[in-house]
């Protein structure tokens, strides 16, 4: 009979992976997690502590710090792999999940499924040949070398392929090598997972190869079975029930999902709303129970493009997407960087950034030309942005895959604020308060259309002073809302004053917040 040792990336959610682990080893299968490096010490230590006892249960041997589209994620999967490899002789598959995954089979069914259907299940098409990639680049992934997070490091990201791509430095893919691409959903034998793991240690150019394209994970595992596994024992499809709007966002499920889930032609779902507790509940008791007769219709895909279809002609059975989405999630954090001298907010940002690797967005309310990624239109004006904010910011947290997010506002921005601190997310906002020198405030009056380039001194004078307490006036009125986590630093106050506000703010060590409010540059005008 199948013995499954999944293989868990996750990076958030402690109890919930504890959960996890429980009832899917319940039944006699394994678990291998890799918790992302970047996650919170404390967290990890938990799930160890928790499942310590459990036999069927273990972790990479090296964690890593993982970023979207990045090697690190393959990476850390080998890890787990090899961990699993070597601690579960008996398993006879692998099976890739992620912590937004749940079980829509009994265990029972799983196993049954496996038995009768021998072979790897991963998605495995022609990455030049066929239409998996929709928008966007192709051989732009591979051919040039990509060091840089998209997400995180996006300048650094697009600076390094435009003077790769200026200078003719494109490579040559391996020559015995035909890149394959898929979902990085997969369900492998071991047979298979033991070949890749030989095959890595032997081909280090193809392994050097991978590690610098864009979006590893949805080529290296396809392209390796696809070289090694005789094609009549390859389904070219994943066991996780998965699907995408056309705004390219996945579908995320909810509790009255449940008999549409059991009904599909697969294993598990992705991605079940952390919201959804009645869902999970039953979902969780589903694995282990016997004797479940499952109906399979398979109609999911075709059901949603239909209603959806719908929203968009007008005779609506749902709304638009973003008008759905009232809120942020529970489990979701919102961190607001409020400063009035936005070239020192996005300095503070950068930094943040660079030592949390939380994906942070400059003035996104502000600025028409902050940097968003293609959300179906709601980025598309400062208007749609506002008006639909909380469902922006949904949007962001899904396509950043977190549940972590910093994001700059104006001071004037004061109902923006109080909106999201209304949520029942958790919002902590970092003020900023600055020094605002003369030359400053003319630039400002000039920025805003309050002054020009011939406006008299006399003007000037008169207008400054004003100026200067409107800013004022808005620092006090964020203050005076008294939010519960409202933190602030202070251009004039020391790197040690500074850091355990950032501290706060943050949810780091002081150590580190020490390292960001010392940066020498952060208040220079």
């Amino acid at each position: 009979m199948a013995k499954i040792a999944y293989i868990l990336l996750c990076h958030k959610d402690p109890d919930a992976i504890i959960k996890q682990a429980d009832r899917l080893t319940a039944v006699g299968d394994y678990m291998s997690i890799h918790f992302d490096a970047n996650a919170d010490p404390a967290q990890y230590k938990a799930i160890r502590t928790a499942l310590a006892d459990n036999p069927n249960v273990t972790f990479a041997a090296k964690r890593i710090r993982c970023g979207w589209g990045e090697w690190s994620l393959v990476q850390a999967t080998l890890h787990a792999v090899e961990s699993a490899v070597e601690a579960f002789p008996r398993a006879t598959h692998f099976y890739m999940l992620s912590g937004d995954c749940m079980a829509i089979k009994s265990g029972e069914y799983t196993h049954r499924f496996l038995d009768n259907n021998d072979g790897d299940f991963i998605e495995s098409f022609d990455y030049f040949e066929s239409d998996w990639i929709k928008t966007g680049w192709t051989e732009e992934r591979l051919i040039y070398r990509h060091w840089f997070n998209e997400r995180t490091q996006k300048k650094l990201f697009y600076w390094m392929f435009n003077l790769q791509k200026r200078f003719g430095l494109s490579r040559e893919i391996p020559a015995d090598i035909q890149v394959q691409i898929g979902s990085q959903w997969w369900c492998l034998r071991r047979q298979t997972i033991e070949a890749i793991l030989e095959f890595c240690k032997k081909r280090r150019d193809v392994i050097r190869f991978f590690r610098t394209t864009w979006i590893p994970d949805e080529t290296f595992f396809q392209t390796l079975v696809r070289h090694m596994v005789p094609e009549k024992e390859i389904q070219p499809r994943t066991l996780t029930f998965l699907m995408f709007t056309d705004y390219g966002m996945p579908v995320t499920f909810y509790n009255d999902h449940y008999d549409l889930l059991l009904s599909q032609d697969y294993l598990f779902a992705r991605k079940i709303s952390p919201d959804a507790q009645d869902l999970k509940r039953r979902l969780g008791l589903l694995y282990s129970a016997q004797g479940v007769n499952f109906q399979i219709s398979n109609e999911g895909r075709s059901l949603f493009k239909f209603l959806t279809g719908r929203g968009r002609i007008g005779r609506r059975f749902s709304t638009r997407f973003w008008e759905t989405e009232s809120t942020l999630g529970r489990e979701r954090e919102l961190l607001i960087v409020v400063c009035k001298k936005w070239h020192v907010a996005k300095r503070v940002l950068e930094r943040i950034r660079q030592s949390t690797n939380v994906p942070a967005i400059e003035y996104v309310f502000n600025e028409e030309d902050a940097q968003l990624p293609a959300l179906g239109g709601i980025e598309k004006t400062l208007g749609k942005r506002t008006r639909h904010r909380r469902a922006l910011m949904r949007m962001l947290f899904d396509y950043f895959e977190t549940d972590r997010l910093i994001v700059c506002i104006d001071p004037s921005n004061l109902d923006l604020l109080q909106d999201f601190a209304s949520d029942r997310s958790v919002t902590r906002i970092l003020e900023i308060d600055c020094t605002f020198s003369e030359d400053y405030l003319i630039g400002h009056a000039m920025r805003v259309g309050l002054a020009g380039d011939q406006t008299s001194q006399e003007t000037l004078d008169r207008l400054l002073p004003t100026i200067r307490n409107d800013m004022v006036f808005e620092s006090d009125a964020i203050r005076d809302a008294q939010f519960e986590n409202h933190c602030r630093i202070r251009e004039v106050a020391s790197p040690d004053d500074n850091a355990g506000e950032l501290a706060k703010f943050l949810g780091v060590g002081r150590d580190k917040a020490y390292e960001i409010a010392s940066t020498d540059y952060l208040f220079a005008d």
